[in-house]
C-alpha cells in the first residue's frame, strides 16, 4: 500500500508537488479551501490518479497522511495548520520536498526586496557555463525541475517558504536585505526575521553565506553564521567581499582582488541593482566561473518585467516600468536610483495608507515632476505639499499621465506607483503591460 501524502492548496507549487509525489509512487490527496477552482486543473490531476477536494479540508483527506506539503500562502495559524498540528502530521514546504529528493545543489536567495531580480540574474550568469535554472518564489516550483539534469537550482525563497523548511541546506544562501513585511502572516517582526534566518543557522547552515553589509541588521547577523564561509557585498572592510571602487565592481578573497565590471557597463540602474550584481558575482566566483564569463552574463541580462525595467529611449527620453512597486518602500528604491537627471514620476493607484514621509523626502531629492493618478491622488498630493514638493500634476488615466510626462521633455519618465493597481487594473503586471504597450506605440 502506498504512503499517503496530503498537499495543501491548488496553487502552482501545490500542483507541482502533487504531480511529483504521484510520479514517485505516493498516494496523493490534494485539498483546497476555496470553493471556486479551475475545473481544468482538477480534471488533469484526477486523470493522473490524484485525489482532489475543494471547498473544505475534510477529515477523510487529512487522516492517515504521513506528512503534508503546504502552499506559501497558508498562514501557520490557519485552521488547517492547527488541525495538522493536533494530529501530529508534519508539514513541509514544496521547496523542502524538492530538496529531499535531489542531489542538485541549491543556491537560495531571500530578502525583503530584490530577491526576484537577484535570482534571475544569478541564474543568467551561471547559465553562461552551467545549467542553473531559476525556481521557487519566482514562479517555477523546484519539484518541476528536480527530475532534470541540472548543475544548480537557483531558488528564490520567500519568508513563507523558509518558515516551512526543516532540513533544507543550500550550498549557498544569500540574504539581500531586511525591512518589515508580512508581519501578520508571521505573527510579528521577530518571527519574520527568524524565518529567513533559518536558512543560515544550525543544521540548515549553507557552505557559503552571502549577506548585505550595508544592512546593519544583516551585518550584525553575519557574525552568527559561524558554520558557513561568509561573504559580504557592498563593503571593502571584509576579507571575502564584493564592492564598488573607482566606478567599477570589484571582488576579493584570499588576499587578492579583481576588477569585474565597470558601472557604466551594467545594464541595471540604481545602487540596489549594483548590490544584486555584487551578490551574483560572489555566487559565480564560488561556482568557479571565469571573470569574462561573469561579465558577459551581467552585460546580457535583462531585468525581470515591471521591476525598474527599461522600456525604450525615444527623443532623448528614457522610459522605465517599475509597476511592481506597489508600496512606498519599493518606489523609494527606484526614485533613489536617479541622480542629477530630470525625472517625471508617475505615482498613484489604490492607496495602502502607509506612511509617505520617507518617499516624499526621496522625491524632493531626485524628482522634478510628479504626475498623480488613481484613488491615492488626493492623499499623495497633500503629503507631497506638506513636505515642500509642489510640482504636481493630476491626470485621470495612465495614458494621459504618460502623454503629459512626454510633453515635459524630461530625461526620464518613471512609472513607480507606490500603490496597488486594483483601482484601474487587474494586477501590477497588467498596469505595467498597459504602460509598455502605450510607450512602444508612440
Amino acid at each position: 500500500m502506498s504512503e499517503k501524502v496530503l498537499v495543501l492548496g491548488l496553487s502552482k507549487s501545490g500542483i507541482s508537488a502533487a504531480k511529483f509525489l504521484k510520479k514517485h509512487g505516493f498516494d496523493v490527496y490534494l485539498t483546497e479551501s476555496k470553493a471556486e477552482v479551475e475545473n481544468e486543473k482538477v480534471e488533469e490531476l484526477e486523470s493522473l490518479g490524484i485525489n482532489v477536494e475543494y471547498g473544505e479540508h475534510s477529515d477523510k483527506f487529512i487522516s492517515g497522511a504521513s506528512f503534508a506539503v503546504t502552499s506559501p500562502g497558508i498562514p501557520p495559524k490557519s485552521g488547517i495548520m492547527q488541525r495538522l498540528l493536533e494530529k501530529n502530521i508534519p508539514v513541509i514546504s514544496e521547496v523542502e520536498l524538492a530538496y529531499r529528493n535531489t542531489k542538485t545543489p541549491f543556491i537560495a536567495i531571500t530578502g525583503t526586496n530584490g530577491k526576484t531580480t537577484t535570482t534571475a540574474l544569478v541564474s543568467h550568469i551561471l547559465n553562461q557555463k552551467f545549467k542553473a535554472p531559476f525556481c521557487g518564489n519566482i514562479g517555477v516550483p523546484p519539484t518541476s525541475l528536480i527530475d532534470e539534469n541540472n548543475d544548480f537550482l537557483v531558488c528564490e525563497i520567500s519568508s513563507y517558504q523558509a518558515a516551512m523548511t526543516v532540513d533544507f541546506k543550500p550550498l549557498i544562501s544569500c540574504w539581500t536585505n531586511f525591512t518589515p513585511d508580512h508581519i501578520d502572516w508571521h505573527g510579528g517582526l521577530e518571527n519574520y526575521f527568524n524565518a529567513k534566518a533559518k536558512l543560515f543557522l544550525d543544521k540548515q547552515a549553507p557552505q557559503y553565506a552571502i549577506l548585505n553589509a550595508k544592512d546593519e541588521k544583516l551585518l550584525e547577523f553575519s557574525k552568527k553564521c559561524t558554520n558557513s564561509k561568509v561573504y559580504l557585498f557592498d563593503t571593502e572592510e571584509y576579507p571575502n567581499a564584493c564592492y564598488i571602487k573607482d566606478e567599477a565592481i570589484w571582488y576579493k578573497t584570499g588576499g587578492w582582488e579583481e576588477r569585474i565590471i565597470s558601472l557604466n557597463e551594467c545594464p541595471l540602474v540604481g545602487h540596489h541593482n549594483y548590490q544584486n550584481i555584487m551578490c551574483g558575482i560572489i555566487c559565480a566566483e564560488i561556482a568557479g566561473m571565469k571573470n569574462e564569463d561573469i561579465k558577459k552574463g551581467i552585460m546580457t541580462f535583462k531585468a525581470p518585467e515591471h521591476r525598474l525595467e527599461k522600456v525604450r529611449v525615444m527623443n532623448g527620453i528614457t522610459f522605465y516600468n517599475d509597476s511592481k512597486a506597489t508600496n512606498p518602500e519599493a518606489s523609494i528604491v527606484a526614485i533613489d536610483s536617479f541622480n542629477g537627471v530630470d525625472v517625471a514620476l508617475i505615482l498613484g493607484g489604490r492607496d495602502k495608507n502607509t506612511d509617505l514621509t520617507q518617499m516624499c523626502e526621496s522625491i524632493n531629492k531626485h524628482i522634478k515632476t510628479v504626475i498623480l493618478i488613481g484613488e491615492a491622488s488626493q492623499r499623495f498630493e497633500e503629503n507631497l505639499r506638506k513636505n515642500g514638493f509642489n510640482n504636481i500634476i493630476k491626470e485621470n488615466t495612465l495614458e494621459s499621465a504618460t502623454d503629459r510626462a512626454i510633453s515635459l521633455k524630461p530625461d526620464v519618465v518613471l512609472l513607480s506607483p507606490a500603490c496597488a493597481s486594483f483601482d484601474m487594473f487587474k494586477s501590477y503586471e497588467h498596469r505595467g503591460e498597459v504602460f509598455k504597450e502605450y510607450v512602444l506605440s508612440k
